[in-house]
């Protein structure tokens, strides 16, 4: 099957247009299209789509979708936020209680690890690590005077969320349950699932990825004793980082007063059911 051919702006418009979006302003429209992917775009309208017909199951006000755009944007800089301070938080604890147990390079030896540790694998991990921070001062310090040897809590510093959620799952698991219950009080499998999430979350941001109306591939495991049951809806991640956040006492002025903001800034524009959120939403993401 060929390939789709490139489409002019004013194409776009017309295809737009052909979906059932209203356009008024098609200077403007033009504009913003110049400015913003056209395939990435469309995906603010796929709530509104008749999957059979590949139109509007009714018309779309152009200017509703841009909203949706710019909430999205809005939400994801809310959101990098949050996950900064958790992917801080999250590498300090695992290098810290690995270092205090196994000395500063015992991630090194696979001894220090569970039995589904791949050696190899995380000794290039770390290898590209050094690599791509080779011309920063820390890595030329531990070069000259160190001989090239790094102790853990500076490597920590240099994997990224993923690689953390892998150091942490080839834990031996009785070192995955008490850096779990210290410090984020859950069970090591909760806490796996919700670095797996994270790490997805994160590197969506990271990318300007849709969340709107997203189904996210890992569904955060809920404690137990919580009643509320997780979806693939951007929600559940939300609550997932409620739960993880480091200082709950700023939660609230920190991430919840501003989604709060955000929600009555677009409310005539977004749906609720598109980002999963239940009736108590607010009872359950505020501290």
């Amino acid at each position: 099957m060929e390939l789709k051919v490139p489409t002019t702006y004013d194409e776009q418009i017309e295809i737009l247009k052909e979906k059932g979006v209203v356009i008024d302003n098609v200077d403007m429209c033009r504009k913003f299209l110049s400015q913003v992917n056209y395939y990435y775009f469309t995906g603010y309208l796929l709530p509104y789509i008749d999957r059979v017909k590949d139109k509007c199951i009714e018309p779309v006000p152009f200017e509703k979708l841009v909203n949706l755009f710019k909430f999205d944007a809005e939400l994801r800089n809310l959101i990098a936020a949050a996950v900064e301070k958790i992917e801080m938080y999250t590498r300090n604890k695992l290098s810290y209680y690995h270092g205090h147990k196994y000395g500063s390079e015992g991630y090194r030896d696979s001894a220090n690890f569970g039995d589904r540790h791949q050696a190899d694998r995380f000794e290039s991990v770390i290898r590209k690590c050094i690599a791509d921070h080779r011309n920063t001062a820390i890595v030329r310090h531990h070069e000259n005077k160190y001989e090239g040897h790094f102790p853990v809590w500076v490597i920590a510093e240099f994997l990224p969320i993923g690689s953390l959620s892998y150091f942490f799952g080839d834990m031996k698991n009785e070192d995955k349950r008490k850096i779990a219950r210290d410090d984020f009080n859950v069970n090591y499998q909760t806490l796996e699932s919700w670095l797996r999430c994270i790490t997805d979350l994160r590197n969506k941001c990271a990318h300007c990825s849709r969340l709107y109306y997203w189904k996210f591939t890992a569904v955060p495991r809920m404690p137990k004793g919580i009643e509320y049951k997780a979806n693939r809806r951007l929600f559940a991640q939300l609550y997932m980082l409620k739960l993880m956040y480091p200082m709950p006492e700023q939660w609230n002025s920190e991430f919840f007063d501003k989604f709060l903001i955000l929600i009555d800034k677009y409310c005539d524009d977004i749906s609720y059911a598109h980002l999963g959120m239940p009736d108590d939403w607010m009872i359950l993401l505020r501290r």
